[in-house]
């Protein structure tokens, strides 16, 4: 076998993963929870066993295994979440997603989000939608089970429209493809939870920092990430402003 970039074992591993979890849900064996709890553990153990074939040194992050403290000490971890939106995938919707992703010294390099119901694999060597100008009203996205305090008044003072999706895949490959302008996220997320979506919307030339403009840091002893924001680049300013001002509220 041919050697793999790093960009390419990424969007392989979420691509197969992303076909497993849609033949799960077709086959009727399971529903529910029970599906749900089932697609976690199949789609980690083809991910991590990928990872483990082609990139035996590198250290693991993955929502779905116990944290190995040894990842600390690696300049390269991968950062997994076998299916982001359990919810969502339960429930049949298609705002579910795959994410993996290459941390080197903290920093997202390499990332692919795969939207399977949606025929939609995004990577960040490549990414799928490009930033372009819209004439329309900005559209601010947040989460559909954790909408953060600032929401409304964040897109009041945007003048932007608010609306609620799934996973946070989702929200971020809605505005790498140019469906929405903003996705803002508050109150906590894991790092498995945004890594790939940043390394992709990264690669698109969005605007990606937490809330206050600095960068996420990723590989963290506790791999915890306060606050997002994710946004096509003539945005950032108006948003960071903003939410600036909502903080000393």
């Amino acid at each position: 076998m041919g050697e793999m970039t790093d960009a390419e074992l990424a969007a392989r591993a979420a691509d197969a993963a992303g076909r497993l979890l849609m033949a799960l849900r077709a086959g009727g064996l399971l529903s529910g929870p029970a599906m749900g709890t089932a697609g976690d553990l199949l789609a980690n153990h083809l991910i991590l066993a990928a990872l483990r074939q082609w990139r035996p040194e590198d250290g693991i992050l993955s929502e779905e295994s116990p944290d190995r403290p040894d990842r600390l000490a690696k300049s390269r971890v991968w950062i997994v979440d076998p299916l982001d939106g359990t919810q969502e995938y339960v429930e049949g919707r298609d705002d579910w997603a795959v994410h993996v992703a290459l941390s080197i010294d903290g920093a997202p390099a390499a990332g692919a989000v795969a939207m399977p119901t949606r025929a939609r694999l995004f990577r960040s060597d490549d990414p799928a939608g490009a930033v372009v100008e819209l004439k329309r009203r900005p559209v601010l996205l947040v989460s559909r089970t954790r909408r953060p305090a600032e929401a409304e008044a964040l897109a009041a003072s945007l003048g932007a429209e608010l609306r609620a999706m799934g996973s946070a895949g989702a929200k971020a490959m809605a505005v790498v493809s140019g469906d929405a302008d903003i996705y803002f996220h508050s109150g906590g997320q894991h790092e498995w939870d945004n890594c790939a979506p940043v390394a992709v919307a990264k690669g698109a030339g969005l605007h990606v920092s937490r809330r206050d403009g600095s960068a996420i840091l990723y590989n963290q002893e506790r791999p915890f990430v306060p606050d997002l924001l994710i946004c096509r680049p003539e945005w950032a300013r108006a948003a960071l402003d903003a939410l600036s001002v909502a903080g000393r509220v």
